[in-house]
């Protein structure tokens, strides 16, 4: 496997800096596609920003400093490329957030990867309830199975703020899912 290290020297040289990136998308270009459907829902969407995330990636990677690990950088851009594209949403609709929800409720049962599945298709219509950033914080943690010092670096909060965080979205969701 290929380490992240090797990727950056590679992709500050001009010959090597194409195979580079390709390989960064190899590495991460699942996972960070999963990360974003999870928060969007929509397949054309998540695919949409999982390319503008890589965009952006590919521009910026020549000046990434190494302060934390490629991977937590790569979900602090798709993590904000969610939420950035979740708040133009529900501003563009001009309806409320109510509608907004329903939609994605909507998109979510349509999913073929959640068909016959009624758990795993509850547990997404409860993490649609939460606050985006709250179910940002869920996911990661609940999904991508991070740490909090990891997740502090993608979201560039404390991670005492996060633990308080990902325990409301909890009980938020253990309150969902005691309905019916």
């Amino acid at each position: 496997m290929i380490t992240d290290q090797d990727i950056l020297l590679r992709f500050k040289d001009t010959k090597t800096k194409e195979q580079a990136f390709n390989d960064l998308l190899k590495k991460y270009q699942q996972k960070i596609y999963w990360h974003v459907r999870k928060m969007v829902i929509d397949h054309d969407d998540a695919d949409d920003l999982v390319q503008d995330t890589f965009i952006k990636v590919w521009q910026s990677l020549a000046n990434f400093r190494g302060d934390s690990q490629i991977y937590t950088w790569l979900y602090r851009i798709a993590s904000n490329e969610c939420l950035s594209f979740l708040a133009k949403k529900k501003k563009r609709i001009s309806v409320s957030l109510d509608e907004v929800d329903n939609e994605l409720n909507e998109k979510l049962e349509q999913d073929p990867i959640l068909s016959g599945d009624e758990i795993q298709l509850k547990l997404q219509k409860a993490i649609l309830t939460l606050p985006d950033k709250q179910r940002l914080v869920f996911n990661l943690k609940y999904y991508d199975e991070m740490k909090y010092e990891e997740m502090a670096e993608v979201t560039e909060t404390s991670v005492g703020a996060l633990k308080a965080s990902y325990h409301h979205a909890v009980k938020k969701v253990e309150e969902y899912l005691k309905q019916d």
